[in-house]
């Protein structure tokens, strides 16, 4: 039994679940990915049929302060005995960790060097790394956005008023952030974004940062900001705009992104619809390839493992059609 609280960036959750992986997938535990934050994943790996899988990596949800990769066995599991992939279901900082004083860029920065860890070695467990999808919801959606945008922003002086350059937690023997960037080394197929934020400026704005932002309590720690206490949206908007999604969209011309499958629920009042479609249109208006859908009467964190007492939701019952839908564009964009 596995007992979570809260999901996503707004809903408090409890729910026990019993996990049973499939006869047709094997599941590799705790796998340590980068020792020093003691980061580990979860791969999920089908054990016959094609050979080498596509990949699917994942970064789970919870307000960049609770929860961890636990919270997405069961999509992980669909994914690779539904789908047959390879799933890699990651684990990354949070803001309480440390002795809270975990920043947002080293968050992303943690999405960033899973992301390069499982190019290096996703074969070892039957995956393709030149077939790579991105996958998250929430803030989960946040991170697999910005690892499609912050590929061009890497920099080994570090992240600060003047450079605002990504230093990956995870780099590849010999490699430099620099030649990463030029190699284009974070270069994914596909992503799937699930009921994501995209503008950490405006969280901030409207008190992420405050004590009334119940996900601090949560966390086990004390509100302050998201870059610690030298740093606030007022006098240092900059840095909250270099991990916001909104504001980095390139032009296609410029660097082009790959396809991106979008979906929310119609009731969800943390990530709105609305809000969704308006990075989608803006990355539709910059000449990007997305597909946006709203499913009808669900709300946040459809996606995640076990049943939501409070939205009356099951995975079981709510998140197939969406899983559905995203194995067809997966397979539509991964075995072409």
């Amino acid at each position: 039994m596995f007992k979570h609280y809260l999901i996503g960036l707004g809903l408090i959750l409890s729910f026990n679940i019993n996990t049973a992986l499939a006869t047709d997938v094997q599941k590799h535990s705790d796998i340590l990915w980068e020792p020093k934050q003691q980061l580990t994943l979860n791969i999920h790996a089908p054990t016959k049929g094609e050979t080498p899988y596509p990949v699917v990596v994942i970064y789970h949800g919870g307000g960049w302060l609770i929860n961890d990769n636990s919270i997405m066995d069961a999509m992980s599991d669909y994914l690779a005995r539904e789908g047959g992939f390879v799933v890699a279901n990651m684990n990354y900082r949070l803001l309480g960790d440390n002795n809270n004083t975990t920043t947002m860029n080293q968050i992303v920065e943690d999405a960033l060097g899973g992301l390069l860890w499982v190019k290096e070695r996703i074969a070892e467990y039957g995956g393709d790394p030149e077939r790579i999808a991105v996958t998250g919801d929430s803030a989960g959606g946040h991170l697999s956005s910005m690892v499609l945008l912050a590929g061009q922003q890497l920099g080994s002086e570090g992240f600060n008023g003047e450079s605002f350059a990504f230093t990956p937690s995870y780099l590849p023997a010999g490699k430099t952030p620099e030649q990463i960037a030029r190699d284009n080394g974070l270069q994914v197929q596909a992503a799937v974004i699930s009921y994501g934020a995209f503008d950490m400026l405006a969280s901030a704005q409207g008190g992420f940062e405050k004590a009334e932002n119940f996900f601090w309590q949560l966390g086990g720690a004390e509100a302050r900001g998201l870059f610690g206490d030298q740093i606030n949206v007022t006098d240092n908007p900059e840095y909250y705009r270099a991990v916001s999604p909104a504001y980095l969209i390139p032009a296609a011309t410029n660097h082009p992104l790959p396809p991106q499958f979008f979906h929310v629920g119609s009731e969800d009042k943390t990530t709105p619809p609305h809000a969704v479609k308006a990075y989608v249109d803006a990355l539709q208006e910059n000449g990007h390839s997305v597909s946006y859908t709203v499913y009808p009467d669900l709300n946040h964190a459809y996606l995640d493992t076990g049943c939501n007492e409070f939205l009356g939701s099951c995975f079981a019952t709510h998140a197939i059609e969406p899983l559905q839908d995203i194995v067809d564009f997966l397979n539509q964009h991964l075995r072409q």
